[in-house]
């Protein structure tokens, strides 16, 4: 996908007027990089994250899932690396005062450039990002002349590092002793690590196996933008594999492919990804690569895969003094395994399911002019899954209707409207993602049949009630 601002602006104005994302605190003008999921945002949401998590634990025998709390003893993130090391080059403008990542303002001006000149800028931010040429940067900002959007001047002080860990402090009265600092934890990952041990033994779990786990991560973003694609309070969904040192370089292709199958079972084709491979290694992997997906804003990282080596482990061994070993019987040997990680961002995935969904449709014909916007969602993502219409709101259509949504409602989400003409309620379930819509009508009354209606054709047929529920049920599987 050619990069489409447009396109990218258009979805997020329906997301607001159709109930999927608000600005949080909005009559309060919001909070920068901040959203809310409303009643369609939130159901969407929940039917990826539970897409992952059943994919992930129920249809793997070797992995289970925790849910570890957002808080953490801080010493935690001292043996992680955070501390020291979880920062960014940053750099100010004079003029404004704003303060920009440095990746960030250059792949601002990156979207400004034909494809051939921005791939090779980006290639060279990457060359100076993996050295920590800081000097570098600063020169490649100032030779391509790159402006504040703030001031419009290019009067940048020097790059510098900046900590993304928000820091709070623990207990009732504030600042009552040095060591009540916590941090809101900037990953998922590290409360896995931590319960490495109370997992494999109370579980009986044997190497190669995995923890997975779903939940809020907050980071301190200096420039958060592009809507849910980075936020400043997210949502991860990790799973950490641990293996015998030696295979990991196996297992790393392993998942690799593993997490692309889960990709492809979205209804998304094979050529909206692609693999990127880290040019600069974090300092626990020993291989990385990001599954990039074609966003109307470019190809954009939604899933990291890693190869963490024993780092986590062996370093939480040595701050907290415990060990974190695993003795395998097959070898007869003790050894701190080594972790492959899989990390999606559940925002990033909804906004990689929304924009492919997203279609805006000219149905005009000679006699009359019509369009229409609809979500394809595939049925199981979709927040609706059924539509049940009334015709009119008299005549017995009602209680029909409302007898077939008892009949229905435990299974799926279901949705029940009679105002308004048919024509309008099936545009309005279109722009919500509703792959089904059923119209009781006076028909129904004489033979029990009724009007379904799909969503991506607009065919309608005719079919007997008591069939609707198996239907969609079958198009969840």
């Amino acid at each position: 996908m050619a990069n489409d601002s447009n396109k990218f602006q258009a979805i997020i104005s329906h997301c607001k007027e159709y109930g999927f994302i608000f600005p949080s605190s909005e009559i309060y003008d919001g909070l920068s990089a901040v959203y809310d999921y409303g009643q369609y945002g939130s159901e969407l949401k929940k039917n990826i994250r539970e897409d992952w998590w059943k994919w992930m634990t129920q249809l793997h025998d070797n992995i289970v899932g925790i849910d570890a709390a957002i808080f953490m003893h801080p010493t935690t993130w001292k043996a992680s690396g955070h501390v020291d090391n979880f920062s960014d080059p940053m750099i100010d403008n004079k003029d404004s005062k704003k303060r920009y990542r440095v990746d960030h303002l250059i792949e601002a001006h990156a979207e400004t450039l034909p494809r051939e000149e921005a791939d090779a800028l980006l290639a060279r931010m990457d060359q100076l990002l993996a050295a920590e040429d800081f000097g570098g940067l600063k020169q490649l900002i100032e030779d391509n002349k790159m402006k504040c959007s703030v001031s419009g001047t290019c009067n940048w002080t020097e790059v510098r590092q900046f900590n993304l860990m928000f820091a709070t402090e623990f207990g009732a009265v504030s600042g009552e002793a040095d060591d009540n600092m916590v941090y809101l934890r900037p990953e998922t990952a590290q409360g896995i690590f931590v319960n490495f041990l109370n997992v494999q033994k109370t579980g009986r779990m044997k190497i190669p196996f995995g923890i997975a786990q779903v939940g809020k991560a907050f980071r301190n973003e200096i420039v958060a933008r592009q809507f849910i694609f980075r936020m400043r309070e997210f949502e991860q969904m990790e799973m950490q594999f641990f293996v015998r040192p030696g295979t990991q370089k196996e297992w790393y292709e392993f998942w690799k492919e593993e997490r692309m199958k889960w990709h492809l079972g979205l209804g998304i084709p094979q050529e909206r990804y692609r693999f990127h491979d880290h040019v600069k290694l974090a300092h626990y992997a020993d291989a990385a690569c990001d599954i990039e997906y074609d966003f109307p804003i470019g190809f954009k990282e939604v899933e990291g895969i890693h190869s963490r080596t024993d780092f986590d482990l062996r370093n939480h061994q040595e701050y907290s003094k415990k060990k974190m070993q695993y003795f395998d019987s097959e070898i007869n040997q003790n050894y701190i395994p080594y972790v492959i990680e899989t990390s999606i961002g559940l925002d990033r995935t909804v906004m990689m399911v929304l924009s492919e969904a997203y279609e805006e449709q000219d149905l005009s014909t000679p006699e009359k002019k019509d369009s229409r916007v609809v979500l394809k969602f595939p049925p199981k993502l979709a927040p609706i899954k059924l539509a049940i219409l009334p015709l009119v709101k008299k005549d017995g259509l009602p209680e029909i209707a409302r007898e077939l949504m008892d009949q229905c409602r435990r299974s799926f989400r279901c949705f029940y409207e009679e105002k308004d003409t048919i024509g309008k309620r099936y545009r309005r379930m279109d722009a919500i993602g509703t792959p089904f819509c059923v119209t009781i009508d006076h028909q129904t009354k004489e033979d029990g049949t009724v009007t379904i209606r799909y969503r991506d054709t607009m065919v309608q047929e005719r079919i007997a009630m008591e069939q609707v529920k198996q239907l969609v049920e079958n198009s969840l599987a």
